[in-house]
């Protein structure tokens, strides 16, 4: 086996071990709302369930050169955000909206994805995502490297969920009709593959 430290790895380093081992990833697409206004839609994959009661998520945003991403900042802002989960209907759309644009111009201009009214909060979701949960800002936690943030760790709890018809069945999520997307290394992304079922002990 290997040992690495990875105190003598740069942050490039770190990411590409860890983005090549922990797979596969959920991704999010995340679509907030600026103070302006303009409609700000991301991806990311460092993305998770943390609580069922209250119901939160994870999102992890890192920063560039110390400076909040748009999503973090917009979130920060508002308190409000939409979690789509990236499905094979939606991936094409989704990764254009990884393009670097200014603040001002909204992923929108550059992707094929539609806005649609939100149920519990301001920020929009996207009609073409079979799950669309809406969530306000739980708690933020800057993550620190020698007193600089250098990450944003966002939970947010979810107030409302909007399911496709054809992916809810008797109070459960579908996989088979979800066609979830996951996220590998590199350029990679992988469908949900084969299923297999284990009973858990008692």
């Amino acid at each position: 086996m290997h040992y690495l430290d990875p105190k003598n790895l740069t942050q490039r380093e770190n990411y590409k071990l860890l983005i090549g081992s922990i797979i596969p990833r959920p991704v999010a697409v995340v679509s907030t709302q600026s103070a302006d206004g303009i409609v700000n839609i991301a991806p990311f994959s460092f993305f998770n369930i943390v609580s069922s009661e209250p119901v939160i998520l994870s999102l992890a945003i890192q920063r560039k050169e110390g400076e909040l991403k748009d999503t973090a900042r917009n979130l920060l802002a508002t308190k409000e955000a939409v979690v789509h989960i990236l499905d094979q209907t939606n991936v094409q759309e989704a990764n254009k909206t990884a393009a670097l644009l200014p603040a001002d111009q909204s992923e929108l201009t550059v992707s094929g994805f539609t806005t649609t009214t939100s149920k519990a909060i301001a920020a929009p979701g996207l009609k073409e995502a079979n799950v669309r949960l809406e969530t306000i800002l739980h708690q933020h936690v800057p993550i620190k490297k020698d007193q600089q943030t250098t990450a944003d760790l966002l939970l947010l709890e979810v107030v409302g969920y909007q399911i496709a018809e054809d992916v809810y069945q008797d109070g459960k999520i579908d996989p088979l009709a979800l066609q979830a997307v996951s996220r590998l290394a590199g350029n990679s992304y992988a469908t949900i593959g084969e299923i297999f079922d284990i009973k858990r002990p008692s």
